[in-house]
């Protein structure tokens, strides 16, 4: 899977980044998880960013523009998801968060009945 457009490089990279700082700053450290896609003639790559840190308490307000938990600017989470065609959070306190992100390098593929 090659992402040869520029711009949409650049997004994937940028949310990565922010997504990788969260997972450290914020849940102590985690890794990263990449899977190449193939679904028809869409190519993409899906990223999970794990962490076993404290879990993330009000999702809808760390989504929110303009939110910080750290002194930054507030548009982490809310901005690397504008970046993305997909993305999904998944955080327990006290267990962890994974934020999965998917960049299509290619049409998106359409949504398939019951997914």
């Amino acid at each position: 899977m090659c992402i040869r457009d520029r711009v949409q490089q650049t997004k994937l990279v940028t949310a990565a980044s922010e997504l990788a700082r969260n997972t450290l700053v914020h849940g102590g450290g985690g890794h990263v998880e990449l899977t190449p896609l193939n679904v028809g003639s869409s190519n993409g790559l899906r990223l999970a960013f794990v962490d076993t840190g404290p879990g993330i308490r009000d999702l809808d307000q760390a989504m929110t523009d303009g939110y910080t938990s750290g002194g930054g600017l507030g548009l982490g989470m809310s901005g690397a998801k504008r970046l993305v065609h997909e993305f999904e959070v998944d955080s327990r306190l006290g267990e962890g968060t994974t934020v999965t992100v998917t960049a299509w390098a290619t049409a998106v593929p359409p949504s398939r009945p019951g997914s």
